[in-house]
């Protein structure tokens, strides 16, 4: 598989990279096994998990897969820490909370470091400079080598990004921001993606299928029983793209494919890879099979007429201040 810098780093990632939400949940070891295998022969480095996910079993799966499984420097680790299960505060940015995170996300990896720690929302409650120091701190003593954000806004990623910069040797430069970005949600094009191609941020879209909906399967309003979409805990993170906006992009996707010769789901997949300042999508496979699927768009670039096409489809409405105000 290509490897691609992440940003303006010298840190080197898969174009593809390995999801685990799902891990200790919905996805057993078993399954886990398989997937995280299946990656690793095609190439893979980039996995990605999160304290939080799946309650600290998915990093406590992934320690246990690469104790036997897969070598550990064969791969580039990334987790997060912020979100919190408290209903009065969701985030919490705080550097004690962080570095306790850390420290108990590598006891559950079985790791003395991750590649790439990002910290997985903003904390309004907190000194943004705060949250930012656990990340030089982090740094600093070794237990992660890259750091990130996630779910920053523009104004948020900008600020969070020029503060780093403004004290070179002191302060770590964001490697990454992880950014929900696909066809059906490309929302970080109005402020996002252009602050972090400025700074030199590389993008790690999450759910670049449209959790699950590029992939064709709803079409026709479809349900499958082992889908997400039939998922009494995954349903509501599955309905907002099931709406007449989307159907007409899927539609736009499967003709696409069908001229192509491929599948709805290479080309979603193909599309967001090759955006202007992506690094690597992020792609939670359910099975083996399904991520077999998604990594053999590898071998796929998309003609340009198709892009321009998929771009005008889903284009999203942006007008003042993005565009120039004399056109408006």
């Amino acid at each position: 598989m290509e490897q691609r810098h992440l940003g303006r780093t010298g840190l080197r990632v898969s174009r593809i990279g390995l999801g685990t939400l799902t891990w200790g949940r919905d996805t057993d070891e078993h399954d886990a096994a398989d997937l995280l295998k299946t990656f690793w022969e095609a190439g893979g480095t980039l996995v990605d998990t999160a304290d939080v996910y799946g309650n600290g079993e998915s990093e406590y799966l992934l320690g246990r897969l690469m104790e036997g499984l897969v070598p550990r420097r064969d791969l580039v680790l990334s987790t997060k820490a912020g979100s919190v299960p408290d209903p009065d505060r969701r985030f919490d940015g705080s550097r004690g909370h962080l570095l306790a995170a850390l420290d108990a996300s590598l006891a559950r990896l079985g790791t003395d470091y991750v590649d790439v720690w990002h910290i997985h929302a903003f904390d309004p409650q907190t000194p943004l400079e705060e949250t930012l120091q656990a990340l030089d701190l982090a740094v600093s003593s070794g237990r992660v080598r890259y750091a990130g954000v996630s779910n920053f806004c523009g104004w948020q990623l900008a600020k969070a990004g020029t503060w780093q910069l403004a004290a070179p040797g002191t302060r770590t430069r964001l490697a990454s921001t992880q950014m929900e970005y696909s066809l059906l949600q490309r929302g970080v094009e109005r402020e996002v993606l252009p602050a972090a191609l400025d700074l030199g941020i590389g993008m790690l879209p999450s759910s670049p299928l449209g959790r699950g909906v590029l992939t064709g399967k709803y079409r026709g309003n479809a349900l499958p029983p082992d889908s997400r979409g039939a998922s009494d805990h995954l349903s509501p993170f599955v309905e907002p793209y099931l709406d007449d906006t989307a159907s007409r992009i899927v539609d736009a996707v499967s003709t696409a494919a069908d001229g192509l010769a491929v599948t709805p789901l290479q080309v979603a997949l193909a599309w967001v890879r090759d955006r202007p300042g992506v690094a690597a999508p992020v792609v939670g496979a359910r099975t083996a099979q399904q991520l077999t699927a998604a990594l053999s768009v590898e071998a796929l670039s998309l003609p340009d007429e198709i892009c321009r096409a998929l771009d005008d489809v889903s284009a999203p409405v942006h007008r003042y201040p993005d565009h120039d105000w004399s056109t408006l």
